[in-house]
């Protein structure tokens, strides 16, 4: 009997074997020879649209259901490209929360995934040139030892051209160049203005540096913002940024960050973050109770013209913001109150 019992449970998990392979051939058959050419033609229709058609809601609908499937299937990877007062109302909201500050307040802030220094420095600048006043403590936190390193000196190059490899290697201006065009499409000064270059920075022989003031009082870590101990390692801050590395993460792997991220905030702090799956974002302030911020919540959606102008055919794109949504308020906020 046992001997017959052993030979049923075989034949039925050989069975479920079998039926499993079978699912996964479809599967895969169904993604390589179904979903990739309707993928495919889905972008092409989308490219060929006059640009005056893309704002009508049917049109929209369609950019969402595409830029959904190329969430699913994108190769996400981190980018370390980036650019300095990147989204300029984000930093008019930042100076905002601050305006409640007393006189001479210590003011403990986090960037996490700082790249090469540009958002830090942004933060820094618009923060000191409105509020010199406060005592700003940053501490900047990425996971790229070489690109913190990078960072942290502040100076980079005015070329926006790549030199070969073999000129980086014999030249150290040519590190420089590198390091600063890593990633980037467009300059990294690419939304500064002249004066804006002047005030921020010191210019000699072919690159620029940051001022002394606007690097006081950062504080540079390698790090995970992923890492279950990070709260113990950092503690919590009164502001905490998390843009823009969130959407280079699967799903699944941006939530459990997100909501690790949001541990670092002091009780009525606060949390921006952009650039990441609003899906994600929306389920996890949901769940936990954040607050969205609804000033220049429009501005601050539209202020990063790079994520809004990739939507829908990559996968950070940013979809166009829909007041008529029940849930705009959570959906579309980039700053929440913890």
């Amino acid at each position: 009997m046992r001997r017959l019992e052993n030979m049923n449970n075989s034949s039925v998990m050989g069975r479920m074997s079998a039926t499993a392979i079978i699912r996964a051939a479809e599967s895969r058959f169904l993604r390589n020879y179904v979903g990739r050419p309707y993928l495919s033609l889905m972008c092409r229709v989308w490219d060929r649209l006059p640009g005056f058609l893309t704002s009508w809601r049917p049109v929209r609908g369609y950019g969402v259901h595409l830029h959904h499937l190329i969430q699913l299937r994108a190769a996400r990877k981190q980018s370390v490209g980036t650019f300095f007062l990147r989204n300029r109302p984000e930093l008019q909201l930042l100076i905002l929360l601050l305006s409640q500050k007393p006189n001479g307040s210590a003011v403990h802030m986090v960037v996490l995934g700082c790249s090469k220094g540009a958002e830090v420095y942004s933060v820094s600048y618009a923060i000191r040139c409105a509020r010199p006043d406060l005592d700003l403590r940053l501490y900047a936190m990425d996971i790229d030892p070489d690109v913190l390193k990078f960072a942290k000196k502040g100076i980079y190059s005015l070329d926006d051209q790549e030199p070969p490899w073999s000129y980086v290697a014999a030249n150290n201006n040519g590190n420089l160049i590198a390091g600063t065009v890593k990633d980037q499409n467009r300059s990294i000064f690419d939304r500064m203005s002249t004066d804006e270059m002047a005030a921020m920075f010191d210019r000699e022989c072919g690159c620029v540096k940051v001022k002394p003031k606007f690097q006081e009082g950062i504080t540079w870590h390698v790090g995970d913002a992923g890492d279950p101990n990070l709260v113990k390692s950092l503690k919590p801050h009164d502001i905490v940024v998390a843009n823009r590395f969130l959407c280079h993460m699967k799903p699944r792997e941006a939530e459990a960050c997100l909501r690790n991220i949001g541990g670092l905030v002091k009780p009525k702090g606060y949390l921006l973050v952009s650039g990441v799956d609003l899906a994600v974002r929306a389920r996890v302030a949901s769940e936990l109770g954040w607050k969205p911020v609804t000033e220049l919540i429009r501005e601050i959606h539209d202020g990063d013209p790079s994520l809004r102008r990739d939507w829908p055919l990559h996968y950070w794109g940013l979809e166009p913001f829909d007041q008529r949504r029940g849930d705009w308020r959570i959906r579309y906020a980039s700053v929440f109150q913890i």
